[in-house]
């Protein structure tokens, strides 16, 4: 699954820390996330999506 967070991050000068800890995480879960090496709970797309000021469905695509 691709994602955009990385450009809605930095679009909003958030660095991985500051959404780390805004969402509870850590910035090692944020890499992760970015780099597709980990698809997030629900609830964590959710927030993600909800604290960069988009939807779920534009912040995360399916491949394929």
């Amino acid at each position: 699954m691709k994602n955009q967070i990385k450009p809605l991050r930095k679009s909003r000068g958030y660095r991985q820390e500051d959404l780390a800890a805004a969402l509870g995480v850590s910035r090692q879960t944020i890499i992760a996330i970015e780099n597709d090496k980990y698809n997030p709970t629900l609830e964590l797309a959710m927030r993600l999506a909800r604290h960069l000021g988009t939807t779920v469905e534009e912040l995360f695509q399916l491949e394929g």
